[in-house]
């Protein structure tokens, strides 16, 4: 796998939120990367872009971990093990963390209609969020439609509602993917992107949103699933370039590994 992707642009680690092995293995792939690409960066969902002078502050020794965590907002919470440890290992090789999200205080003006009240705002406040020019269809937005008026993620929703989270969806996916982006004009190769993975699974709106803006690049996945298998299950065919079965989260009989 690590000879597979070593000359990749960029690596898209879809993970399973909260999945202490899974993160385990991410950071894992983190290390292997920086040992071996001095121009690597890392990108992740997880922080968004108006903490991004938290994170450089703390990378580059402005700020200590507890001045880092205040500002960025990070509790135990929303910053599990193995997020720290890929971010400290960013700061030990003095490899950049780009904060790749969309603040949620934007996200939440999306409407059933789409950004027309996230259009109206001032340059320097649409420099924290990227909307799509178009949005994607097929398979995705299918399944974010079915995970949601299907109540698969809590409450069963209206139309109206599940069309206005789907323009909130689409906002992280695209805010994401222009992250990751900027950061390979600026040389930084491989950039590795982590995110939940419906983001990048099958191809996912973030994947895609990358490949619309730079059909040039070399883009592998991984999606981090949490189950046990030895072999691949044929519902995950397709599902990214590599699949990690990590089994069931608290499953400490190693079934998953």
């Amino acid at each position: 796998m690590l000879a597979e992707i070593s000359d990749a642009d960029v690596i898209v680690i879809g993970e399973t939120h909260g999945h202490e092995l899974g993160l385990s293995a991410a950071a894992a792939l983190w290390d292997d990367v920086l040992a071996t690409h001095p121009n690597s960066a890392l990108a992740m969902e997880f922080f968004e872009r108006d903490q991004q002078l938290a994170l450089d502050d703390y990378l580059t020794g402005v700020t200590d971990e507890e001045a880092f965590r205040e500002a960025a907002r990070r509790r135990e919470g929303n910053y599990p093990p193995g997020h720290q440890r890929m971010v400290e290992a960013a700061r030990e090789a003095g490899r950049p963390v780009i904060a790749a999200n969309a603040p949620r205080r934007y996200v939440r003006m999306t409407t059933p209609e789409g950004y027309e009240r996230l259009h109206a705002l001032s340059d320097e406040q649409r420099r924290l969020f990227n909307p799509p020019v178009r949005l994607s269809e097929g398979k995705y937005r299918d399944d974010f439609v079915s995970l949601m008026s299907g109540g698969g993620h809590g409450a069963a929703m209206s139309d109206e509602m599940v069309n206005k989270i789907y323009y909130s969806q689409q906002l992280w996916d695209s805010t994401m993917a222009e992250s990751v982006v900027s950061a390979t004009m600026r040389g930084e190769s491989p950039v590795v992107l982590v995110v939940g993975r419906f983001h990048s699974d099958f191809g996912g709106a973030t994947v895609e949103f990358i490949e619309r803006a730079r059909p040039d690049l070399t883009i592998r996945t991984i999606s981090v699933v949490d189950t046990a298998s030895a072999e691949i299950d044929d519902e995950d065919l397709g599902r990214a370039d590599y699949v990690f079965y990590v089994g069931q989260a608290g499953d400490d009989d190693g079934d998953g590994t």
